[in-house]
């Protein structure tokens, strides 16, 4: 006998907001910006306090919010010298950037990559050539800072070191009220922040749900880049009962010594250790012998628990480099 299959049914695609709810989200922008930048009333608690304070630091210098805006490049030889100083972050890049554009697809956003200071290093995605809002930005070489272009995902993210999600008339520019951008920074093996990774849409609908995105594939290029640090041991770590092998992992390079060469942000924030302070040795934080770490890299013994000096425990898997 033949069963027949029921009809395939149609799988919803997910909900975007509805016109009344987009043109309120916009009121409640437009609220918040007559209260803080141009205060014309008293909205207590309009908008985030970290946006906020960016669009109080761009009044403090001096820019005019009304004022035309012209996305420049900075000179030749400092887009080279950005280039040069950011191969490693090119690099570990790279892919992570490649793989954005099928989360992305059919959204009309595109990938920007910065350096530290917000100079843009390399652009990803379908940026459309036709329109000067989209080429002005995605262009390598061009000063995305803060005191550059005012209030952006970018600045945010170089400035307050969290990841941000910004629409439209939250940008501190009224020209650059046709954006909506998810940003996040990325932090070097040595602790410090190297760049920043930009998800941005010219005129499109809201989706804060890049913020995730964002975060995530920045802490992919993170561990890419902590990975590449030459190291003799290789130390995974983790909270006891999560399981180690994913990106939630701290990851910490240790010389012959014992020194740390790099990690990334999830181990520095495991070990209690503050963005930019050279780690040190790992001795410091782990209550085991180096030898011993080594030891249980050589012989590939399973991950285990070990004490920290400052009274928790961590799930460490030793590897050898």
């Amino acid at each position: 006998t033949r069963t027949d299959r029921p009809a395939m049914s149609v799988i919803p695609t997910s909900p975007t907001p509805s016109p009344h709810q987009a043109a309120q989200r916009l009121a409640q922008i437009e609220r918040a910006r007559r209260a803080v930048l141009f205060r014309e009333c008293d909205v207590p608690g309009a908008t985030a306090p970290w946006l906020e304070r960016s669009w109080r630091r761009c009044l403090d210098l001096g820019l005019d919010p009304a004022r035309p805006i012209a996305f420049d490049p900075v000179s030749a030889a400092a887009t080279r010298s950005a280039l040069d100083a950011s191969q490693p972050l090119l690099q570990a890049a790279a892919p992570v950037i490649r793989s954005l554009s099928r989360a992305m697809a059919n959204t009309r956003y595109f990938a920007i990559l910065t350096d530290a200071r917000g100079i843009v290093i390399n652009v990803n995605g379908p940026v459309d050539a036709s329109d000067p809002r989209a080429t002005q930005i995605a262009r390598v070489g061009v000063d995305l800072s803060e005191r550059a272009v005012g209030t952006t995902a970018i600045g945010l993210a170089l400035t307050d070191h969290q990841s941000v999600w910004l629409h439209r008339g939250e940008h501190f520019f009224d020209a650059n009220s046709v954006y909506s951008c998810a940003g996040a920074p990325i932090w070097g093996p040595d602790g410090r922040c190297v760049g920043m990774l930009d998800l941005t849409g010219v005129q499109v609908s809201e989706q804060p749900a890049l913020k995730h995105l964002v975060t995530h594939s920045a802490r992919s290029i993170e561990n890419a880049l902590a990975l590449a640090q030459p190291h003799a041991l290789l130390l995974r770590l983790n909270w006891p009962g999560r399981m180690l092998g994913d990106d939630s992992d701290g990851l910490v390079g240790v010389e012959e010594d014992g020194l740390i060469v790099g990690l990334n942000r999830p181990a520095a924030d495991m070990l209690d250790i503050p963005a930019g302070v050279p780690p040190g040795h790992c001795g410091s934080y782990l209550a085991a012998s180096v030898d011993a770490l080594f030891d249980a890299a050589q012989q590939q013994a399973p991950a285990t628990e070990v004490p920290l000096w400052s009274g928790l425990r961590l799930l460490v898997l030793a590897q050898s480099g």
